[in-house]
């Protein structure tokens, strides 16, 4: 991706990142960067590659090439360890500890996800409930949440390890449009506190509600990347993205 884009000093970036499982390559030897504080979209179809690149920056898989997070080069460090250094992560199926209350949960990403113990795990843990707005179900079992709860329950056990970047994978999947709407107002606060975010979505006016760059991939190379109207306006974007011809 041109770097020139970048107007925030970079906080994440990637050279070179290449995936296959067995013969089939998921990611194509793409570049990205992501600027402090930036708000950044990815969009594409199915299979595009873009859960596999999150994936490839948060550790949760390796693959070739080059990860430099605040400058300092990521290679050989699990997704624990990359936590810790400040890149926090949700799943497309929110993942709860069932048998644990939303509290512990949370907790647990500040304990285990971001590495504070004693007073400081648990401000942050009440800190992350109060922003997300989860403080009423703190001593709720997560297991009886739905799936609006489950997914801001995701997203508030991230913001509990004390992150620099956020990586969301389609987190507003599955939600009407009102759920949606108090998910995108969550997701704008916590970029207003200066945390930045990288977005997966499918559901394009939600995403735009928030990123000022848009990133388009398909068959694991990136497409093409910059305003978000001018990418969404693009021939070949709407000829992989929407399937019109080109």
């Amino acid at each position: 991706m041109n770097g020139a884009l970048a107007r925030a000093p970079v906080l994440l970036e990637a050279r070179g990142l290449h995936k296959q499982f067995g013969s089939l390559v998921v990611i194509d030897d793409v570049d990205f960067h992501v600027g402090e504080g930036e708000a950044l979209g990815i969009v594409g179809p199915n299979g595009a590659g873009k859960t596999t690149l999150l994936s490839l920056l948060s550790g949760a898989h390796a693959g070739r090439g080059s990860v430099q997070f605040q400058g300092e080069a990521l290679g050989g460090l699990d997704a624990a360890e990359r936590c810790r250094r400040g890149i926090a992560r949700t799943h497309q199926v929110p993942r709860p500890f069932g048998g644990m209350t939303v509290f512990e949960n949370v907790l647990t990403g500040a304990k285990h996800g971001g590495g504070f113990s004693g007073s400081e795990a648990h401000d942050r843990a009440i800190d992350a409930l109060s922003v997300c707005g989860m403080l009423p179900l703190a001593n709720r079992r997560a297991e009886s949440l739905g799936l609006l709860e489950r997914k801001r329950l995701e997203l508030t056990r991230a913001l509990a390890t004390g992150p620099k970047l956020l990586l969301l994978d389609e987190i507003g999947g599955g939600l009407t449009d009102g759920e949606a709407a108090l998910l995108v107002d969550t997701i704008r606060g916590l970029h207003a506190r200066g945390i930045a975010i990288v977005w997966i979505e499918h559901i394009v006016h939600v995403l735009l509600q928030v990123v000022t760059r848009l990133v388009c991939m398909d068959a694991g190379c990136v497409l093409a990347e910059g305003e978000p109207q001018t990418v969404l306006n693009d021939p070949i974007v709407v000829a992989a993205y929407l399937g019109t011809p080109q």
